[in-house]
């Protein structure tokens, strides 16, 4: 990693997590296969700021450890890239395990339970569907009717004042980095 880490990704441990690699890594990989509109590529970071803000309006009394799981959802993926999830089911099973061992490191890393509650969980995916809603239709070329084929009919009420935002790597990056820290210091 950038940071010097050096993380065994089959036994990864959270000592060999650090959230400047998080960051950079998220800011740089593309969501959609990159095969979004704009000036800059949607990145995992990006989304997983605006997964974190649509879970917050989903559950606004949860407390601020489950929005640090909601904004390190994809974390994994620093490493691992984005798959989409045809490609994620051709892989198997051998991929899910990876993604669990690693989130499992980065959430004992940032003081989170190593496995997040199914409620939770389900909460946290009810944003992250919401959010590529929205990215299918303001940025991924989906009409509204195809992206509520994809990823169900979201609330729009959640949504409202929301838009996706593409910025450059760095600035995302940094952004990222804040609101992990914001959320640290509530925990």
């Amino acid at each position: 990693m950038l940071s010097g880490r050096r993380l065994d990704l089959l036994d990864p441990t959270p000592v060999d997590i650090e959230i400047e690699d998080i960051a950079h890594g998220l800011a740089f990989v593309a969501r959609w296969n990159g095969q979004t509109a704009g000036d800059y590529a949607y990145s995992v970071a990006e989304h997983s700021l605006l997964v974190e803000e649509l879970f917050g309006r989903i559950a606004p009394k949860a407390p601020v450890k489950w929005r640090l799981a909601a904004l390190l959802h994809d974390a994994p993926e620093y490493v691992i890239g984005d798959m989409i999830s045809p490609v994620k089911s051709a892989v198997g099973p051998d991929y899910g395990a990876l993604d669990d061992r690693l989130s499992a490191a980065i959430h004992i890393r940032f003081g989170l339970p190593a496995e997040v509650p199914k409620s939770v969980k389900r909460q946290i995916k009810k944003a992250d569907k919401i959010s590529a809603w929205m990215e299918a239709t303001q940025i991924a070329g989906f009409s509204e009717a195809e992206a509520t084929k994809f990823f169900g009919r979201p609330d729009k009420a959640v949504m409202e004042g929301l838009a996706i935002t593409l910025r450059p790597p760095i600035e995302v990056r940094r952004a990222y980095m804040e609101r992990h820290g914001v959320l640290l210091t509530r925990l």
